[in-house]
């Protein structure tokens, strides 16, 4: 089993079940690498928790922005993970990241971030995700931004965002991509991403 600390970032649209794998692979790291500490960074729900507090006017204008399901500013999400990660990482700790890059310049100032704590080793899971299998998740969350209108405004920002951040990906040094199908049960794309990954 490859023993080199992970730092595995999750990209695929919203629905795809990027936090809820992140779970299941937390479990397992845990269990083969009992002596490792899992850093987990989800920007989205540390956008939600910070929006949550409501103590000041960054708070209550990032609980308006989520109300109405619009993307949170560049600025705020750098600050949000930079922040995690000068508290939580460091070259030996295994790291999962789920809700960002979002843009080519997101994914250019993180990996001045993995080069400063030495994770030149990089893996991608891209949860390849159906437009419609991604509709019908999203509107079964019912979450209070998971209007038909947000919903549809999130695709395009991940069609026209986010997807080109997976070529930045592809052509960078020392950087693997896992494709999986997020269409597929929990359990399925589970199994297809520790597999690949070659933890068991």
């Amino acid at each position: 089993m490859n023993k080199t600390p992970y730092t595995i970032i999750f990209i695929g649209p919203q629905g795809s079940g990027k936090g809820t794998q992140i779970e299941l692979l937390t479990k397992v790291l845990k269990e083969k690498r009992p002596t490792s500490r899992v850093v987990d960074i989800q920007t989205g729900r540390r956008f939600r928790a910070l929006a949550a507090k409501g103590e000041g006017f960054t708070e209550k204008k990032m609980s308006e922005t989520l109300d109405s399901g619009m993307l949170q500013p560049l600025f705020l999400s750098v600050v949000l993970w930079g922040d995690a990660f000068h508290h939580h990482v460091d070259p030996e700790c295994e790291v999962l990241i789920d809700g960002f890059p979002r843009t080519a310049n997101e994914a250019k100032v993180l990996d001045s971030a993995l080069s400063f704590y030495r994770r030149n080793q990089l893996i991608v899971i891209n949860l390849e995700t159906g437009e419609e299998v991604v509709r019908e998740r999203m509107i079964q969350r019912a979450r209070p931004d998971d209007t038909p209108n947000s919903i549809e405004a999130r695709l395009i920002w991940y069609r026209e965002e986010t997807l080109p951040v997976l070529a930045f990906y592809r052509e960078r040094e020392d950087t693997t991509v896992i494709d999986c199908d997020g269409s597929k049960t929990i359990e399925e794309v589970h199994r297809e991403i520790v597999e690949k990954l070659e933890i068991l």
